[in-house]
């Protein structure tokens, strides 16, 4: 069973300044989560406690009832993180990317990866280094990891950025069709969701601020 994510009496600090306080949060199989608030609030920061990539100033994250630290390998098949910038290797090509990322959780076969990357619109382009390839097409060689074998918790910061009308509507019906399966989404976006699963909701921090 998929274990929950869940956040209890979570603060933030970034720079002398308080974000948020008191932040509790549980996130269960078919659930997304949408991160909402004005600039500043404190969105990225929340993405990156509960991916474990920061440390709360007060309060704890915990995965499957255990403390995120300690967990390295076990956060590693469970968590997949992709942030505001695609995070991808410039002089790599989109296969090469692609293989390397996919080491980090389960290695893909190179016919899983070219079908990856046709599913984001991207056939033709799997040789291509990544310098050459436009913002949006950078962009959708990162989210091509979605179609990919991956971990069941999908943590986004803005994922629709750079996309196209088509590649938004395909990127919002996979992510659904991940929750309806028992996949999680916590997500961050300025965009107006269209298709949501049943266990969309969404946290406006702007009720946590300090």
């Amino acid at each position: 069973m998929t274990p929950h994510l869940q956040a209890q009496a979570l603060a933030c600090e970034r720079d002398w300044r308080m974000l948020f306080e008191q932040l509790d949060v549980s996130v269960r199989p078919g659930d997304m989560l949408q991160v909402s608030g004005p600039n500043g609030s404190g969105k990225t920061s929340l993405l990156r406690l509960l991916a474990g990539l920061m440390q709360p100033t007060a309060g704890q994250v915990l995965l499957g009832g255990q403390p995120l630290a300690g967990q390295g390998t076990a956060l590693a098949r469970m968590l997949l993180w992709i942030g505001h910038a695609a995070g991808i290797k410039d002089v790599l090509t989109a296969e090469e990317n692609l293989t390397w990322l996919c080491a980090l959780h389960q290695p893909a076969s190179r016919e899983a990866i070219w079908q990856a990357l046709a599913a984001v619109g991207l056939h033709g382009f799997e040789d291509v280094p990544c310098h050459t390839l436009s913002a949006g097409q950078q962009r959708r060689v990162a989210l091509a990891r979605l179609y990919l074998p991956a971990p069941p918790l999908w943590v986004l910061d803005e994922p629709f950025t750079a996309l196209d009308k088509h590649g938004v509507a395909q990127l919002e019906g996979h992510l659904a069709a991940h929750c309806e399966n028992g996949g999680m989404v916590v997500l961050t976006t300025h965009h107006a969701l269209t298709t949501m699963p049943s266990g969309y909701r969404e946290l406006d921090l702007a009720r946590w601020a300090a």
